[in-house]
């Protein structure tokens, strides 16, 4: 194992031990107008998550999530909100996601943009196992359904 592929792992689980974004949702249900909310599973093993989104200015600092699955999904939740938060939400969607998703389809291949993806980055090599990439993708899938409907209640 390389250095490099140790200190990949080494971020996957500090994520999912600490994650950053994770706690009480927002909003009771029902949400107010003006809240995301996605919740998403993996039906091939259990994993879910909840993300919530808030209205305001401020969109990339209101969110949370909740989740109960492996260390992958929990730990890709964590590293999406972090870049959610530092990115902000357009830049968030139109280019943290697609990189992420196009590191996902890589299956291992080429190297990923560590100065976008920044701890995102650390999943390239889970990109090399198909049934582990639908964990890695779950929270993002979930962050950017949340963030589509703050945009539709804003219209």
């Amino acid at each position: 194992m390389t250095d490099l592929t140790q200190l990949y792992q080494q971020v996957i689980l500090d994520h999912a031990r600490e994650r950053s974004g994770a706690g009480t949702l927002l909003a009771p249900v029902p949400r107010p107008a003006g809240f995301g909310s996605s919740h998403q599973v993996n039906p091939t093993c259990g994993d879910e998550i909840t993300v919530e989104a808030g209205p305001g200015a401020d969109l990339a600092r209101e969110h949370r999530w909740e989740g109960a699955g492996c260390s992958i999904s929990m730990a890709s939740a964590s590293v999406a909100s972090e870049l959610l938060t530092e990115h902000g939400p357009q830049r968030f969607r139109e280019e943290v996601i697609p990189a992420f998703r196009a590191l996902m389809d890589s299956r291992g291949r080429g190297e990923p943009d560590e100065d976008l993806l920044e701890d995102a980055a650390a999943f390239h090599g889970v990109s090399r196992f198909p049934g582990r990439i639908k964990c890695a993708l779950l929270a993002w899938v979930a962050f950017e359904d949340a963030l589509a409907q703050t945009d539709t209640e804003k219209e």
